[in-house]
């Protein structure tokens, strides 16, 4: 019988820390490659959203479930909304930048957002089997992904 536990995590400038970490939590976990590099490139993009643009800090939990793996990102500064979610659901070609909410949810199973006393908590959730299927009616590849950008 597997132990459960749960991660918490200062968010930090040390990106590479953290993405040791959420690879380290999502292996135990069950999760594998590829479905393990898209959710520690999620986390990636929505720590250094936080990093970038909110000026504070936060936190980051991760807890998994016989189901699935989710990772909070909780940003102190609370200022994304679900309209970013919104707007970042179709790619803008010629944006120089806002690529992050985009891909967040192009990889993971689940994207939510809630607006909390402490912040705005980013829930990222990672399905432990994956679905038959992508979004798009295919097996979904990472780099099918990138070669959108």
């Amino acid at each position: 019988m597997q132990a459960e536990f749960e991660l918490r995590c200062p968010i930090s400038a040390d990106l590479g820390f953290i993405r040791d970490l959420i690879r380290m939590y999502g292996h135990h976990s069950g999760l594998r490659d590829p479905r393990l590099d898209n959710l520690v490139l999620a986390v990636n993009e929505a720590v250094t959203n936080v990093l970038d643009h909110a000026g504070k800090g936060g936190l980051i939990t991760a807890r998994t479930t016989s189901e699935a793996v989710t990772v909070e990102v909780l940003d102190t500064a609370g200022r994304l909304t679900d309209d970013h979610l919104t707007a970042a659901r179709t790619l803008d070609q010629t944006a120089t930048h806002g690529y992050g909410l985009w891909v967040i949810q192009h990889l993971c199973d689940a994207v939510h957002l809630e607006q909390t006393d402490l912040g705005s908590r980013l829930s990222l959730k990672m399905r432990l089997r994956p679905a038959l299927r992508g979004r798009l009616g295919t097996p979904f590849r990472l780099a099918a992904l990138l070669s959108h950008l």
